[in-house]
C-alpha cells in the first residue's frame, strides 16, 4: 500500500468544533487496533513534548476508557472518560476529559472509511466552551493524526520475489539432487508463510523460461533480501538468483 496524506485539522472556534483528518496506508482493522488497545502506548506522543504511558479501556457502550502520561518536563498528567458507541472497524465515540483542562467534558468521534489503498481517519472533537481550547486541540490533533501515519508509515510495503533458475529449461531437466534442492526451497517458503512473511510463492509457467513468484510483506528491502539469502537454493551456490521488485500500490 502506498504511504498517504499526513494530517490536517481545522477549528471552528464559533462553534466549538476541532475536525481532524489523515490518510494513512492500512486498513481500517489496524488503524481501530491502534486506537483501542495498549498499542496506543506506542504511538501517541514524542519525547520532546509527552509520551502516553499507560491506556486502558473498556470498550463497551457506558465502558470508561484512561490514559496517563508525562511530559518532557516530567510532570504527570491523564485522560479519561466514557465510551459512547463502538461500531468496530469504523466509528468510536467517547467523551474527553483532560486533567488540565477545567470545565465538562467534550467528545470525541473517530470515524474511519476504507479508501483506495489504506484508510481515511476523521477526527471530530466538538463541546468546546474556550475559542482558546478549541484552537489548542485543534493544533494537538494535527500532531496526535501525524503520530499516527508516522507509527504505520514502515508497515504493509510489498515486494515481487522473482526466483530465476540455473537455465531456462530448468524445470524440465532437473536432476534428483537439484529436485530434493526444490523441496527444501518450498519448506522454507512454506515456513516463512506460516510466520507471516510470506503471503503468497508458487511457479510461473514463462514461455521465455519459467520462474518463481514469492510475494512478501516486508519493512524495508533488504529485509525482504535478507528473507531471500536464507533460501536454500541460494545458499547451495548453484545458480539461482532473485530479482526483487517493490510494488507501489497493493489492492487487497
Amino acid at each position: 500500500m502506498t504511504t498517504k496524506a499526513k494530517a490536517t485539522s481545522v477549528a471552528d472556534v464559533t462553534e466549538g468544533v476541532v475536525l481532524a483528518r489523515v490518510e494513512i496506508a492500512v486498513p481500517p482493522e489496524r488503524v481501530f487496533k491502534a486506537l483501542t488497545t495498549e498499542e496506543l502506548t506506542k504511538w501517541w506522543g514524542a519525547d520532546d513534548m509527552y509520551r502516553t504511558t499507560k491506556f486502558a479501556i473498556d470498550l463497551r457502550p457506558g465502558g470508561t476508557w484512561r490514559t496517563e502520561g508525562r511530559g518532557a518536563d516530567g510532570s504527570d498528567f491523564h485522560v479519561e472518560g466514557e465510551v459512547l458507541e463502538v461500531d468496530p472497524p469504523r466509528r468510536l465515540v467517547q467523551t474527553w476529559k483532560p486533567s488540565w483542562a477545567p470545565g465538562p467534558a467534550t467528545k470525541i468521534v473517530y470515524t474511519l472509511d476504507a479508501i483506495d489503498g489504506g484508510t481515511r481517519v476523521t477526527v471530530r472533537h466538538t463541546g468546546f466552551t474556550s475559542a482558546e481550547s478549541c484552537e489548542g486541540h485543534s493544533d494537538g490533533w494535527m500532531r496526535v493524526l501525524g503520530w499516527l501515519w508516522g507509527h504505520f508509515s514502515g508497515e504493509e510495503r510489498f515486494f515481487l520475489l522473482r526466483l530465476i533458475a540455473p537455465r531456462p529449461t530448468f524445470a524440465q531437466d532437473m536432476n534428483a539432487d537439484e529436485r530434493a534442492l526444490m523441496q527444501e526451497h518450498g519448506k522454507y517458503l512454506a515456513s516463512r508463510l506460516a510466520a507471516g512473511a510470506v503471503l503468497a510463492f508458487g511457479p510461473v509457467p514463462d514461455p521465455a523460461g519459467p520462474w518463481g513468484m514469492g510475494l512478501v510483506r516486508a519493512e524495508h528491502e533488504a529485509e525482504a533480501r535478507a528473507l531471500t539469502t536464507e533460501d536454500p537454493v541460494i545458499t547451495s551456490n548453484r545458480g539461482f538468483r532473485y530479482e526483487i521488485l517493490p510494488i507501489a500500490r497493493l489492492v487487497y
